[in-house]
């Protein structure tokens, strides 16, 4: 574990590092929308920050000031639930969406930031509080690596996951759902919550045999889920149906994600997840910085 914790460590910096420099979301230092302490108004000041209840109530001009965001705080809600101890490529997708984590620690720690997790199995829920540095970046890393997995049949409620990490209320920060998103969307409405305070990111583990099926012959298909089973036999019409059904709940996802206002990114485990990490980076970071998407 230690090793592969560091190996994973060791990917993500060397392929990571210095992406995101000054950019967090939108949570940039500088003039903040923290409030502050109200004081006089002053010849110059701007008139918009003008603290009306407290004028009222002194009957002398005030202005509200702003407290700059200078730290960021991170919460990701990590789904770990049976549906993710599967894969049939370079990696399981549990694997990958750890490695998501790890991506999103990195790209998030530093100058006095701050992450925490919600790890969701579907059996239990764990909840590691938001701290900073490297040591406890690693600590938390290997302490969701080695969640148990729930037994098959168990069930995840990824909305129930999103719904903790909505309540208490928290200061406004950046919030990480990482799921293969499987399933209805029961999500929308607490993620759609989630995204009123928060900036919101979205990261969808897939695997390539959940978007087609190969020519097998006859396959046993499994729930993880439910433990249900079905044998069926991979005709080319079948492999059809499949294909469609995968790619029309995909655009469900997608739309959903947009209309929670959720920025959105595509991991797969047959493919190269660090460059679609920096791709997606770097896109987000010519959009802070005035370019084009």
């Amino acid at each position: 574990m230690e090793a592969a914790l560091r190996s994973l460590e060791l990917v993500v910096r060397g392929r990571l590092d210095g992406l995101l420099q000054g950019n967090h979301l939108g949570l940039v230092p500088g003039p903040g929308s923290e409030p502050g302490e109200a004081r006089l108004y002053q010849p110059g000041d701007d008139v918009r920050r003008m603290d009306w209840a407290v004028t009222a109530r002194t009957t002398e001009a005030h202005v509200r000031q702003t407290v700059a965001d200078r730290e960021l705080e991170t919460w990701v809600v990590l789904d770990l639930s049976p549906s993710l101890d599967f894969g049939t490529a370079s990696c399981e997708k549990r694997d990958l969406a750890i490695a998501a984590l790890a991506a999103v620690t990195h790209l998030t720690r530093g100058g006095g930031n701050r992450i925490g997790a919600l790890v969701a199995t579907g059996e239990r829920t764990v909840r590691i509080p938001a701290r900073g540095g490297l040591a406890y970046a690693r600590g938390m890393l290997r302490k969701v690596a080695e969640t148990p997995r729930a037994p098959e049949g168990t069930r995840g409620d990824l909305a129930a996951a999103v719904e903790q990490l909505r309540r208490p209320p928290r200061r406004r920060g950046l919030a990480v759902v990482i799921s293969d998103f499987l399933g209805d969307t029961e999500w929308e409405r607490p993620l759609r919550a989630l995204s009123a305070r928060h900036e919101l990111l979205a990261v969808e583990v897939l695997d390539p045999r959940e978007l087609e099926l190969p020519d097998v012959g006859t396959v046993v298909l499994a729930d993880p889920e439910t433990g249900r089973q079905r044998e069926v036999v991979t005709t080319p019409l079948l492999r059809r149906e499949f294909a469609a059904a995968a790619a029309a709940h995909r655009d469900l996802v997608a739309t959903t994600l947009r209309r929670c206002g959720a920025a959105h990114l595509t991991l797969r485990t047959d493919s190269d997840w660090v460059a679609d990490v920096v791709r997606f980076a770097l896109a987000r970071k010519r959009m802070w910085s005035g370019g084009s998407r």
